[in-house]
């Protein structure tokens, strides 16, 4: 690596960004999920300066107990604070304590980066909450204010009678939390019912011969509830005809949308990989917002990128953009790329090709405000 370190510092010279590191992660047998997600993070700048700061302001405490959060505080310390600008780190602590914590990822089978990115920022939000619980005094908790966790985001309790607290908000919510609203229009009284809920990362079906814009049309159109759908509406007091959408209602800082590559096909008992060309442009507007935030612009910072024909077997690398300069990470190697290159991730046009690297998970961040 030595030799590929040394041929990544001169490849940029003199416009080596000051105090940055371009380090690879070694592989554990089959820890490629597990790298090129964390490599994607590392660049995220917003998460990146959060985490070290939680490193300086916990490293002190003596009797602090390890969790993922805290190997994964190390990790990034470890790197920001080489003394070489390239190189190779062991990721191993935080691999021993995620094989640990979860039996899911013990397995020396082909682990989902998507399932893996979704534990990990859950997993951090419950650490961080745990934390911020245990130092407020008692009387300022109640139970009404412990949120559920659900899939890809936090779900807001409702009252039950208690005096109703907002769920805490940690910095990983102000960085990837956006919030979705579903509007259903009754067709018979035309009342509009919006029930509101959070994200951290959109999952996106995908189309062949498609774009990350006309997906997210796609999961915005409106779709008419009849027949056994019919919608219960509350004015109507009936079950009506309705059409239902869904819109994002506050966009989040850093978007990070998932595309829908691993499909179960009946027919075949199993899942199948879709290989499909999905075009994600560098600049994104996303317009299927409520306002104020319409037309809210982001610029690609990462890609996740799986490698292979299959949903069972297969390589996950990742494109990180860092200081205009776009780098290609595949666990020990680190490789600068021209911009252009991006666009060879997209997919394929055609069902059977000899291509089988393409994008699976997309970060993008924003470039105007979202607050």
């Amino acid at each position: 690596m030595g030799a590929a370190g040394s041929k990544l510092e001169k490849a940029l010279g003199d416009q080596f960004p000051e105090g940055e590191r371009y380090f690879g992660f070694e592989n554990f047998g089959n820890t490629c999920y597990c790298n090129s997600v964390l490599q994607a993070l590392y660049f995220c700048v917003p998460f990146r300066e959060q985490l070290l700061e939680y490193y300086t302001s916990n490293k002190s405490v003596a009797d602090a107990e390890e969790n993922l959060m805290t190997c994964l505080a190390d990790l990034f310390s470890q790197i920001s604070s080489q003394k070489k600008k390239t190189g190779v780190i062991a990721p191993k602590r935080f691999v021993q304590r995620l094989k640990k914590q979860n039996e899911l990822f013990r397995s020396y089978m082909h682990q989902d980066a998507h399932e893996f990115l979704n534990y990990l920022l859950n997993e951090v939000v419950d650490i961080l909450e745990k934390e911020a619980k245990a130092s407020k005094p008692e009387h300022e908790t109640s139970p009404s204010s412990s949120p559920e966790k659900i899939a890809n985001g936090l779900k807001v309790p409702q009252a039950n009678g208690v005096v109703h607290k907002e769920p805490i908000v940690t910095w990983v919510h102000n960085i990837f939390q956006g919030i979705l609203t579903n509007e259903t229009r009754c067709l018979r009284c035309e009342t509009v019912t919006a029930r509101d809920e959070t994200f951290l990362d959109l999952s996106l079906d995908i189309e062949q011969n498609s774009s990350i814009t006309s997906c997210l049309k796609n999961f915005s159109s409106t779709e008419t509830l009849h027949a056994e759908d019919k919608f219960f509406c509350d004015k109507c007091c009936s079950l009506q005809e309705a059409q239902k959408r869904m819109k994002i209602k506050k966009p989040p800082h850093i978007l990070v949308i998932h595309l829908k590559r691993f499909k179960y096909i009946e027919q075949l008992g199993r899942y199948k990989k879709l290989s499909y060309r999905v075009v994600f442009p560098l600049e994104l507007k996303l317009s299927n917002t409520v306002e104020p935030y319409a037309d809210v612009e982001y610029s690609l910072f990462a890609v996740v990128v799986h490698v292979g024909s299959g949903p069972n077997h297969g390589h996950y690398v990742s494109l990180v953009k860092s200081h205009n300069h776009w780098l290609f990470f595949d666990d020990e190697n680190v490789e600068m790329i021209e911009e252009s290159a991006v666009q060879t991730f997209f997919g394929s046009s055609q069902e059977y090709s000899s291509n089988t690297d393409h994008g699976y998970i997309l970060f993008y961040e924003s470039l105007g405000p979202t607050k």
